[in-house]
């Protein structure tokens, strides 16, 4: 079906102004920053956009549009923002479950090396102990009386 210079002037006018709708971010509930959603916001069949057709160029400058957007670090599309956010959330979550599994494998390590030490120490200890025992030369010490002191009034 053919349609006139006028109404396909008045077709470009409604893609130009989807356009600049889906830019600034006022995407239609289910849709998305896409050629599809543009081509239903405008009342135009989505073909129209692809090959020779007639809204082709349209559909060019909006995916330049769009790719500048992007570039810039502004994304019109509210899902593909909170996508982009819960996955840049996801990387720096991952990065700190990497830190803390490094950080509970360096403690684990530290406390089995303290553990050791301290096991060798004891056997240490517990060796002098007999070893003194053994030995007639050692004399312990009497032990300390403890003695109170009265106060005179």
């Amino acid at each position: 079906m053919r349609i006139s210079a006028a109404q396909r002037i008045e077709n470009e006018n409604r893609i130009r102004a989807a356009i600049d709708r889906l830019l600034r971010g006022e995407i239609p509930p289910g849709g998305k920053c896409d050629i599809k959603t543009l081509a239903r916001e405008a009342g135009v069949d989505r073909t129209a956009f692809y090959g020779s057709r007639p809204y082709a160029h349209l559909r060019i400058e909006f995916e330049r549009r769009l790719q500048a957007l992007q570039q810039a670090g502004e994304i019109p599309d509210p899902r593909e923002a909170q996508i982009t956010r819960l996955k840049a959330e996801i990387t720096k979550l991952k990065e700190r479950l990497v830190q803390s599994e490094q950080a509970v494998d360096e403690l684990t390590d530290f406390r089995t090396q303290a553990l050791s030490r301290l096991a060798a120490q004891r056997e240490e200890i517990v060796h002098l102990r007999e070893s003194a025992a053994r030995a007639s030369r050692v004399s312990r010490l009497p032990t300390p009386r403890t003695t109170v002191i009265g106060t005179c009034s």
